[in-house]
This record gives C-alpha cells, structure tokens and sequence, in this order.
C-alpha cells in the first residue's frame, strides 16, 4: 500500500493475468473518513475549494478540445451516486459537462452487444462525462439474478478492459469509484425514503428485492473489481457511510486526476494581436 491515508490505500490492485490477486470490500471499513477535515462543515469547506478548482480545470479541458475525462459511479442502492454529482459538481460550468444515467437496457439495446449503448455516451474531446451506473450494470446484475454464466461474466470482464483500455489510448482519462456503504447504514437510507414522502420518489420495491441478495452483490462488485482495475481504468473504493467525506474523496480524487494532465489554455493567435473592437 501506499502512504498512510492516500488514495493508493483505496485503489483496487491491477488485474492480474494469472489470476494471484484477489480483492476483499471487507478489507474496507465503510465508515472511515481517511480524507475528512475533520467536521462536516470543514468538509463542506474543502469540497467548495475543490469545486472551484475542479471548474478552473474543465474550463481548459473544454477550451482545449484534445483530451477526456471519464467518471464512473457504482455502488449498492442509496450509496450515493446522485447526491456525489450534485455535491462536487457544484461549482462546475455546465459547459462541457455531460451527465449520463444507465437504467435496465431497453428491447433494442438488448438487441444489441452489452456495449453498444455504453460506446455512443463515451466522452468527447474537451468534455467531462459521469456516467451514473455504467457498462458494469449489465455484467453485475444478471450474473447476481443468475442470467448470466460465469463464462460470459468472465468474457464480458475481458471485454470491458479492452474498450476501457481503447478510450485511454485515444486521450480519456477513467475514474472508476464504487461507493461503498455498510448493509445497516443501507437500511437506514433506504427507511428515510419510506418515511420522508418528499423521498418517495426515490424508493423502488425492487430495490427491498436487490437489498436481500447483498452478499451476493457485495461478492460480484469484488470479482469486477478485481478483474477490471487496470493501469489505465483504475477502480477506487470509496468509504461512504459519510456522506461528506464520500464527495470530499471523489473530489479529491478528479482533481488529482484532473491536475496530473497538466491542462493549459490553447495559445494565443497570432492573428489577434493589436486588433481593437470598434
């Protein structure tokens, strides 16, 4: 591991060919804040300073037009997907933003390669693009409901690295963070949307249906973790029982990402010199 309270200590190891490397969530403590200032209100702090600096650096992606960025959101029902993307984004121009949800595939995306919907969403050049769910919805729910054999979850794996590994060979930078909650703070959430009729609207019967096959669903997030965390498309587990250190981390996280590309504004044109607007 890395520096004590790094985001090296919560990135999933790389995907071993031979299959040596095994990756365990209960490794992780859900309700850590290894990246809280140390109350909710000096959270909040940090996140508007990293909001404001996560908008100076989109701004030059956009005006740039060369490279991408990706995030990826997962995690079990109520862990907090939507409430990352309003909470970090914040302060972000939505110029050259894009925000993309997965439900259940429809009829014709069936019809279709697990990917093919996935593809048409990537990012393009100069834009930062969250995907709310992803791709790994469609290798994790059906494997779990028991539609999916393990030798096509396996192939699918295989599949998911070489599309995610063609993006970041034409300029996307991936983040990949699963949000990762205890089975009691789930059942606290998901009892705040039953008792809150303002939150109804939030709350699906099928998701009291998904919250009775936890294990088998905290056991399938581990093997994509294991088989899909790579060099290039790195996966992160992100401690988010707390609320505000779950964005403050991911904001940590984009930024550090964001600041590694080392973006700057397109150069000045020549052709622009000592012109005066009438």
């Amino acid at each position: 591991m890395a520096k004590k309270n790094g985001l090296d200590e919560y990135r999933v190891p790389f995907f071993d060919e031979d299959g040596k490397s095994k990756f365990s969530l209960a490794g992780v403590d859900p309700s850590a804040k290894p990246f809280s200032t140390g109350s909710k209100d000096s959270d909040r702090e940090r996140l508007a300073e990293i909001g404001a600096a996560l908008d100076a650096q989109q701004e030059r992606l956009h005006a740039q037009r060369v490279q991408r960025v990706l995030l990826v959101l997962q995690g079990m029902d109520t862990s907090g997907k939507d409430g990352t993307i309003r909470a970090v984004f914040h302060e972000v121009d939505p110029l050259g933003l894009r925000i993309v949800p997965f439900k259940a595939p429809t009829l014709n995306e069936l019809a279709h390669d697990f990917l093919w919907r996935v593809h048409s969403q990537a990012p393009a050049a100069g834009e930062l693009t969250i995907f709310n769910r992803s791709h790994y919805e469609d290798v994790l729910v059906p494997y779990v409901l028991g539609t999916l054999s393990k030798d096509e979850r396996d192939r699918r794996f295989g599949h998911i690295r070489e599309f995610e590994r063609m993006l970041a060979d034409h300029g996307t930078t991936i983040i990949k963070c699963m949000l990762h909650i205890s089975k009691d703070e789930q059942r606290e959430r998901l009892q705040a949307r039953i008792d809150d009729p303002t939150k109804h609207w939030k709350f699906d019967v099928s998701d009291l249906d998904a919250r009775k096959l936890w294990d088998k669903y905290q056991a399938a997030y581990e093997d994509a973790l294991a088989a899909t965390s790579t060099e290039y498309a790195p996966w992160h587990v992100v401690p988010a029982n707390s609320k505000t250190h779950r964005n403050v981390m991911i904001g940590e996280l984009l930024l550090r990402s964001f600041e590694s590309l080392k973006l700057e504004f397109p150069p000045a044109k020549e052709s622009l010199k000592g012109v005066i607007v009438e």
